[in-house]
């Protein structure tokens, strides 16, 4: 199925990927001798939804995760997390040329479309440009969230007018977004049958997003209600699967761009997330603060709950954790993981072999004593992964319709609802059967508003949605401003051990705070563990700076303040 997907998508990367990314993204050349059939159009449209274009979403696995309190790469820190982005950053650059770069065609394919009247009849018409509308307001959406204020292009320009514009108001460019949604909702079908393309599901769940990351949250909340009235989508009923190589399809998706070794060339699974005993590096893994994010089984924070035991961090939690992290003692990929032993059980053979994957034998192990569980399927650990690159999917728009409600003080049954969907979903159970799993009840706004920041964190865990969380909530300078922390290496660790004060120390537990951020300090001042690396976080940096590159060559364009 991948591969018959992608093959959609190679004829117009081979008649595209010539042009150069550098070009100035304002303007592009339009053709008369396109665009004047189905087939041409539909072609133009395939190029829409390339990977490439989606910049942001999709250049690496993980990648915007990598900038947040959910990540822990040794002692490496990002740019970003660093502090330390210019005009330069290769990510602004990527994500301000390829994201223009998609508006420019989608443009042509809508400045263009007149040129198919004689062809085809109003309705398919329509249905093209509400296609074309769904991604210029996707591609904007990103670059008023990542850049504020920005050049609004909605028609041919000529490369004189390109230089001669400045930055319109990020207030208009919504008004724009908002209206190339609503075109896309009222001309896209519900479902294409066997075919994966933008829907109106898709169009309403988009722009209750972008509303969401602006705070705007009378919209996000009628346009996740009618994506949720659609009554089109649904949880999947197994939580682990989506993530998976192999799943192509799922009741949950709502927009997905498929990824193909077979046809690119190109595979996702990395040596970095895989430990040592499946050739590995344990380069990078989940971070501590997401690991103690996750509540108990009764629904509370590890710091409230009586269920929690430093000791057994893994008992009494909510299920996902051991979907994103193997449980220490249990077996992963034909071995029992343990970071606290220095001899492990090799399933195949019942032989023991040493522990490289173990600060008490190397001292490149995870540092944090946690690996990656979540999509490492077979095929991501023989490195020829191709996973979806997952930028929608239903539990998101349940989640957004919750927080827009809660942010409104409009908290009723539906509100809890939505909320409790997805929870009920990761035990396994049906939402009425609230005996199963801790159901939510919270009328309060603000302990509400915690509830739901968790249960975002948890759900959503390294599908580059949490960095967004940070920036429009406008936490990042408190998460982004703590240190990494880790196990203490071997000595400590031995002692650790002795004592009774592993995995972390006995008695203790982070402290979690309104918003859901998990504060080690207390713990740190124990002395049993450790701090790896100091991250450090610009109030600036809740904007991208514009590329310096076009500062430079227009006149009009003014850099992001303290850039």
């Amino acid at each position: 199925m991948k591969s018959k997907i992608l093959a959609i998508l190679v004829v117009p990367l081979v008649l595209l990927g010539c042009q150069r990314l550098d070009l100035n993204p304002l303007s592009e050349g339009s053709s008369e001798n396109w665009y004047k059939n189905e087939n041409e159009i539909t072609l133009a449209l395939n190029d829409l939804y390339r990977g490439a274009l989606w910049h942001v979403e999709s250049t690496r696995l993980y990648n915007t995760d990598r900038w947040t309190d959910d990540w822990n790469q040794r002692e490496y820190l990002y740019d970003w997390v660093a502090g330390s982005i210019t005009g330069e950053w290769a990510d602004s650059k990527g994500t301000w040329g390829n994201t223009y770069r998609g508006i420019t065609r989608a443009n042509t394919i809508l400045s263009s479309l007149n040129n198919a009247e004689n062809t085809l009849p109003p309705q398919r018409l329509n249905q093209l440009r509400g296609e074309a509308s769904f991604f210029r307001a996707s591609f904007y959406s990103y670059l008023v969230f990542l850049y504020g204020d920005v050049p609004l292009v909605t028609e041919y320009i000529t490369i004189d007018q390109a230089f001669a514009m400045g930055r319109t108001a990020k207030a208009d460019v919504l008004e724009q977004i908002y209206k190339d949604f609503d075109i896309a909702i009222e001309n896209l079908p519900l479902s294409y049958g066997k075919e994966q393309r933008i829907t109106k599901g898709a169009a309403y769940a988009f722009k209750a997003r972008i509303a969401t990351w602006m705070l705007d949250y009378q919209t996000a909340r009628d346009a996740a209600k009618s994506c949720i009235d659609l009554g089109i989508y649904s949880l999947d009923e197994d939580y682990a699967r989506m993530f998976l190589s192999s799943t192509d399809v799922s009741p949950e998706f709502i927009f997905t761009i498929p990824r193909s070794e077979e046809l690119t060339g190109t595979n996702m699974g990395g040596a970095s997330f895989l430990p040592r005993f499946l050739d590995g590096t344990s380069t990078a893994q989940p971070s501590w603060e997401l690991f103690c994010a996750y509540t108990c089984i009764d629904g509370l924070p590890i710091d409230e709950s009586p269920l929690f035991d430093p000791q057994k961090p893994f008992k009494n939690r909510d299920p996902r954790l051991a979907e994103l992290i193997p449980e220490f003692g249990t077996p992963f990929h034909g071995f029992i993981y343990d970071p606290g032993a220095t001899h492990i059980l090799e399933l195949a053979t019942n032989k023991t072999i040493l522990n490289q994957e173990s600060l008490l034998n190397s001292q490149f192990a995870s540092y944090n004593g946690l690996i990656l569980k979540k999509g490492v399927d077979e095929a991501y650990v023989k490195k020829r992964s191709d996973p979806n690159i997952l930028i929608m999917r239903y539990a998101d728009v349940l989640l957004m319709y919750a927080e827009a409600k809660i942010e409104l003080n409009e908290i009723d049954d539906s509100t809890l609802d939505a909320i409790n969907l997805v929870r009920a979903r990761a035990y396994k159970v049906s939402v009425s059967q609230s005996s199963l799993y801790p159901k939510v009840t919270e009328v309060d706004q603000g302990k509400l508003r915690k509830i739901l920041r968790l249960e975002r964190r948890s759900e959503l865990s390294w599908e580059n949605r949490r960095w967004f969380d940070l920036i429009r909530w406008r936490i990042a300078e408190i998460a982004i401003t703590r240190p990494v922390y880790a196990l203490p290496i071997k000595a400590g660790l031995e002692a650790n051990m002795a004592s009774g004060d592993y995995f972390f120390p006995k008695g203790s537990a982070p402290e979690i705070d309104e918003n859901g951020l998990v504060d080690f300090s207390a713990m740190y001042g124990t002395g049993k563990i450790r701090a790896v690396v100091p991250r450090s976080f610009n109030k600036r940096q809740y904007l991208f700076p514009i590329p310096s590159r076009e500062v430079i060559i227009n006149k009009n364009i003014k850099q992001n303040p303290d850039y």
